[in-house]
């Protein structure tokens, strides 16, 4: 499994030189690094390439780097899971958006068109916009959300909420209601909780 692993990697240093990141193999997969600029067409290349032939792009999801470990770069990327079937290997592709606070790549639906709904989703989760999708709009959150949920920075009740009005039959939002609560379980929070009941104390 190396050897065709590195294998992959030195084909894909061959054919992009200096466009992507180097290659790095880890837990048996590769990861290349592209520019947002090269993205578009590193994407094309990587599907038409005879010696990679990645075919097939499998997934591909937003990530909001804002709280990782240490981490000091930019804030959102578009991960993309390529196979080639052909050659039978594996390949993740990472894309970083230029700016934080719009973060924009381009579409990759016209390479492969299975990442339509992969889109979409990043873009409702996250709000990374995908230039050049024919049809950016969200696909798992109610039209009138607002915000992006998986960022690390939403607030787990959210900005609004919706509720059905019986006086005006129909469905409306609203500053959310909700009222913070203690979420810690008793057993964590109360050094005394179960003593006195036997056994370990526990209860």
């Amino acid at each position: 499994m190396t050897a065709k692993l590195d294998r992959l990697c030195q084909k894909l240093e061959e054919v992009f030189g200096d466009r992507i990141g180097k290659p790095v193999l880890a837990l048996g997969e590769v990861t290349i690094e592209v520019a947002a600029a090269d993205y578009l067409d590193v994407c094309r290349r990587l599907r038409d390439e005879p010696s990679l032939h990645f075919e097939q792009l499998i997934d591909l999801c937003g990530v909001d780097y804002s709280t990782y470990n240490g981490w000091n770069g930019k804030r959102f990327a578009a991960v993309s899971h390529l196979m080639s079937i052909q050659h039978n290997w594996r390949l993740r592709v990472r894309v970083f958006a230029v700016d934080d606070g719009f973060p924009v790549v381009a579409s990759v639906n016209d390479v492969w068109n299975s990442a339509n709904w992969f889109e979409r989703e990043a873009f409702d989760l996250y709000g990374i916009h995908f230039d050049g999708h024919a049809d950016l709009r969200r696909i798992l959150t109610d039209y009138g959300f607002v915000g992006h949920p998986f960022r690390k920075d939403f607030p787990i009740s959210g900005y609004v909420e919706m509720r059905y009005d019986a006086e005006q039959k129909r469905v409306i939002y609203q500053p959310v209601t909700i009222e913070p609560r203690e979420v810690t379980p008793r057993i964590v929070r109360e050094e005394t909780y179960g003593v006195g009941l036997g056994g370990n104390g526990r209860g």
